[in-house]
């Protein structure tokens, strides 16, 4: 694979990203052990951009792998472009840097170089990744995105993240953050899902079609902070 400097892009905080990123998330039946060696088979043939998130459950594995291949001479620490998420059970002010701490402590690294909110909207704290009420239903929390922000600047001040952004935010989250009252570092991203296919790469597509739905987190339909409510 071709990790030329030019695949990569300087974002507005003066760091480089390579455009083509390595996925860890796995489906919970997987075992752990897969995520290292499939991040060890995607060091070796030449990704550099390694894209995990505390959700996955699984940066301990992704961080043996990524010291391995430090350790072997595969690559230098400074070669790899590590991206995690912070979880909605997190978004308190006091809780964004312990939970970056602990990704951190599982990775068995120094600093992440781009550390990223999950979703938009908040979820109640705990161990629980999905927490839940008698009734089944999730338990979401209002938390002010602004002060969840604030708090991720102050990671990034820390040194234990180089690059801060956000993920799955609508132009109104956005802009929540961008006119901020005091704003020290505008997001470098917003990690969405996005693309474009033509007439025939969709008539491939629905030739695929096993009645599968599309993923819209119903269950955070009604929050104030629920991103796809707007057309972008």
């Amino acid at each position: 694979m071709d990790v030329k400097p030019s695949h990569s892009v300087k974002l507005n905080d003066g760091h480089r990203m390579p455009v083509l990123g390595f996925g860890t998330y796995a489906f919970a039946d997987t075992s752990k052990s897969k995520a290292g060696e499939a991040t060890r088979v995607a060091i070796d043939v030449g990704f550099r951009h390694i894209d995990a998130a505390y959700f996955y459950q699984n940066e301990e594995e992704v961080g043996r792998a990524i010291r391995e291949k430090i350790a072997d001479g595969t690559v230098r620490r400074e070669d790899i472009f590590y991206t995690t998420k912070l979880w909605a059970t997190f978004f308190r002010p006091e809780l964004v840097r312990p939970a970056l701490e602990r990704s951190l402590k599982k990775l068995e690294l120094d600093y992440v170089d781009l550390f990223i909110i999950h979703v938009p909207f908040a979820m109640k704290p705990g161990e629980e990744l999905l927490p839940k009420d008698v009734n089944g239903g999730f338990i979401l929390e209002t938390v002010n995105i602004r002060d969840t922000w604030e708090a991720l600047e102050k990671c990034k001040d820390a040194g234990l993240t180089r690059s801060i952004g956000v993920s799955n935010f609508n132009h109104k989250q956005l802009e929540l953050i961008l006119n901020e009252p005091g704003l020290k570092y505008k997001p470098v991203c917003n990690q969405v899902f996005d693309f474009k296919l033509t007439p025939e790469d969709m008539k491939a597509i629905e030739g695929l079609n096993r009645n599968f739905r599309y993923t819209v987190l119903e269950f955070a339909a009604n929050h104030p902070y629920y991103p796809f409510s707007e057309e972008y």
